[in-house]
């Protein structure tokens, strides 16, 4: 059956428009397939339960459309069941210019608009009028809070559904919407007041933070130095650094999914490196972007390049790395790409999907998050990538369907995936269960994957004469630097592969993502920043 949206918006006249516009052949699909436009799912019933307004057209028997705006308190158009939604109609209209058209011709067309999240949803049906001699649908109907009286109800009787492109709707927000988007950045602004206020009452000691003007000017020993030169707030939790070249000069050229180790002054003195994605355009020499999330609860590094990274430090950085490139041969083959992105895992597939857009490769992007107002790029992305792009918002009920997009991906098509490990997993689990060649999906992790079935493990490590005990909760790096053994590592996530040191026995449970096959059997590698053993012992040459 089709598409039942399809099967009523699209008279013939509006094919050969279709036609001679080009766009027949893409909303021919539409009709074609299972027909699942014309009950509603528990989302539409929730998209329409938040809605406060809607427009609602009618025709007149001189065949005149007329379309009115209905507001009301959120939720006022209510959703009986699947097939039928409806409304009270309230003393105050005096044209009744809607409901004598409705007498006349039962069809109706409604719009509902969610202009934050710039979403609409169009809906197509048979409108019955219920008067008083129906109390109990009226009731059904009535909202308890409005307090005029209800006249009437109009019950519509759902023939079809579509969701519209957002890419023409501007966002507006009402004084609600507004307090929430503010409510964050009022709560940082107390933070960091307060913080304020923590360092000129107390000591460097007692706050383990900085004074404002202590922190160095220059971090780091590497070959490439770098300066901030802009910062900008993404999000709430989220802040772009911008970074030049100290002299001006032009930045060494990089590809879509390259990182910078940056150099950060912790606290307690000690320097340490810190992995971030590449996220400004690949085609720009003049700049890298990086963005950062505030995690509270880390190890400090996001905390303290959060307070004190600010125009002008100065980051002596070794010359940026890729262990998470796009697979170039495959896509000159003709090869699609759908790039899949969790929360901050987006740094990296904002500069896939501008690199592949300027190649001519087609594409799909998807984008999860926890709502809108945490995504970072959302809107850039949005209007760069409208007819590619789709972004889920778990706060308004969205779900990104792994499933579903492994099976309706092209056969030859390259996976593209960083986000939470739990994303990666699902992903992983699923192209499994389809039969999806895992070579088909590249991923890089945020954070290292967590192994549930660890155990404790002895690690004898040949050139430094030490037997090492491993916890279950620990990564035997984290116990080899515990130990004083000198190391060496870089991501501590399993994407570099700096860490990776030769077995000499026992059987390593390889969960890293940078070793081929090749390196791991025949050379007998293992990163033991996140790989684990599967024996109870195991013996490393370093």
């Amino acid at each position: 059956m089709a598409h039942k949206y399809a099967e009523i918006a699209f008279t013939e006249q509006v094919k050969q428009v279709q036609t001679q516009q080009h766009s027949r052949t893409g909303y021919a699909n539409m009709e074609q397939g299972e027909d699942v436009n014309y009950l509603l799912s528990d989302y539409e019933a929730n998209f329409i339960a938040a809605r406060d307004s809607f427009y609602m057209a009618s025709v007149s028997e001189t065949n005149w459309p007329y379309v009115q705006h209905r507001g009301g308190p959120a939720g006022f158009m209510r959703v009986l069941d699947a097939k039928t939604i409806g409304f009270a109609d309230y003393t105050g209209n005096r044209q009744y210019i809607s409901t004598g058209n409705f007498i006349n011709n039962d069809r109706v067309s409604i719009i509902f608009m969610d202009y934050p999240n710039r979403t609409r949803m169009k809906l197509l049906g048979r409108v019955s009028i219920v008067t008083d001699d129906d109390p109990e649908t009226l009731a059904k109907l009535e909202v308890a809070e409005f307090r005029a009286p209800v006249e009437r109800g109009f019950l519509i009787h759902v023939e079809a559904f579509d969701w519209n492109c957002p890419k023409y709707i501007t966002p507006r927000y009402n004084d609600d919407e507004i307090q929430t988007l503010l409510k964050p950045l009022e709560q940082e602004n107390q933070t960091l007041k307060q913080q304020l206020v923590n360092l000129n009452t107390s000591s460097v000691e007692a706050t383990n933070s900085y004074p404002t003007n202590s922190y160095p000017t220059r971090l780091g020993d590497g070959p490439l130095t770098l300066v901030i030169s802009a910062i900008r707030q993404l999000t709430p939790s989220i802040r772009a650094y911008e970074l030049r070249d100290v002299n001006g000069d032009k930045l060494p050229p990089v590809s879509a999914g390259s990182h910078l180790q940056i150099p950060v002054q912790l606290p307690n003195k000690e320097q340490v490196l810190r992995h971030y994605s590449i996220c400004s355009n690949p085609e720009r020499s003049d700049i890298y972007e990086i963005a950062v999330l505030h995690e509270p609860s880390g190890d400090g590094g996001s905390s303290t390049i959060h307070q004190h990274f600010q125009l002008g430090l100065e980051l002596a950085c070794q010359p940026p790395k890729n262990h998470f490139a796009l697979q170039s041969s495959s896509h000159q083959q003709g090869a699609p790409a759908v790039l899949v992105a969790g929360g901050i895992g987006i740094t990296p597939i904002k500069a896939m999907a501008q690199s592949l857009r300027s190649q001519n490769i087609e594409f799909a992007l998807h984008y999860a998050g926890k709502n809108n107002l945490s995504m970072a790029f959302q809107d850039k992305l949005q209007s760069e990538f409208s007819d590619s792009f789709n972004s889920y918002s778990s706060a308004e009920g969205q779900r990104l369907n792994i499933s579903n997009i492994l099976s309706n991906a092209e056969p030859a098509c390259i996976f593209y995936i960083c986000g939470p490990s739990r994303l990666i997993d699902g992903f992983l689990a699923a192209a499994k269960a389809q039969n999806i060649a895992l070579s088909r999906i590249r991923y890089e992790r945020f954070t290292a994957a967590i192994d549930d079935t660890a155990t404790p493990i002895t690690v004898t490590l040949n050139k430094s004469a030490k037997t090492i005990e491993v916890a279950a909760e620990q990564s035997i790096l984290d116990a080899m630097l515990d130990a004083n053994v000198a190391a060496a590592y870089s991501c501590k996530t399993g994407e570099c592969k700096s860490c990776a040191v030769k077995v000499l026995d026992g059987s390593p449970k390889h969960l890293d993502n940078a070793l081929s096959v090749a390196e791991q059997e025949q050379q007998g590698l293992m990163c033991p920043c996140i790989s684990r053993a599967s024996s109870s012992h195991i013996t490393l040459d370093i």
